[in-house]
């Protein structure tokens, strides 16, 4: 495995934490803390919980990574802002 190799996982975002940190259950039911990355800041793209994510890891920490996209559509109803008029 090439050092620059990300691993690339499916998970769900279960606890927020200050930060932008987040605690995320994986596909393979590991649990990890995740932040959030530079380009969703920029976009301010926002989780909740409950919200279907994809986390990038290095091999070097499998308890720390990096979430790089939110599901759309993934968000529950109640948190969904409605359109101004």
């Amino acid at each position: 495995m090439a050092k620059e190799e990300l691993m690339t996982f499916d998970g769900q975002i279960n606890e927020i934490f200050p930060d932008g940190r987040f605690r995320v259950l994986l596909e393979n039911r590991c649990s990890i803390i995740a932040y959030t990355a530079g380009r969703m800041r920029r976009g301010r793209i926002r989780s909740v919980v409950g919200d279907q994510v994809r986390v990038e890891m290095t091999p070097y920490d499998l308890e720390k990574g990096r979430i790089v996209y939110r599901e759309r559509g993934s968000a529950p109803l109640h948190t969904m802002q409605r359109k101004r008029r």
